[in-house]
């Protein structure tokens, strides 16, 4: 089996900044792909942010420019750096990484984290 645990959430103010981390551990022959999400109130689930095991990055738009996705692959660990926070970063954000849990090369599954909540007062 594998965990996620992410750490970092809590309560920041208006243009402030946090530092989300994602620890990956259990069975895992590779991390092919580690990502972030959250949910709004009142929203839909959404990728916030996506790393691959090339080193490609993807972003929401609403983030673009603000938060920054690495790795460090050494760790099987994922940060997730939010700058310039706004109210509408407020959700509870998710760790999610795609796995190949034996080394099989073709067969992946997706785990999720418990969740960190983000809370950014105006």
């Amino acid at each position: 089996q594998v965990q996620l645990v992410e750490s970092g959430g809590g309560l920041v103010q208006v243009g402030g900044s946090l530092r989300l981390s994602c620890a990956a551990s259990g069975s895992i022959f590779s991390i092919n792909a580690m990502g972030w999400y959250r949910t709004a109130p009142g929203k839909e689930r959404e990728l916030v942010a996506r790393i691959i095991s090339n080193g490609s990055t993807n972003y929401a738009d609403s983030v673009k420019g603000r938060f920054t996705i690495s790795r460090d692959s050494a760790k099987n660990t994922m940060y997730l750096q939010m700058n310039s926070l706004k109210p509408e970063d407020t959700a509870v954000y998710y760790c999610n990484a795609h796995i190949d849990p034996y080394g099989s090369r073709r067969y992946f599954v997706n785990y999720w984290g418990k969740g960190t909540l983000v809370t950014v007062s105006s």
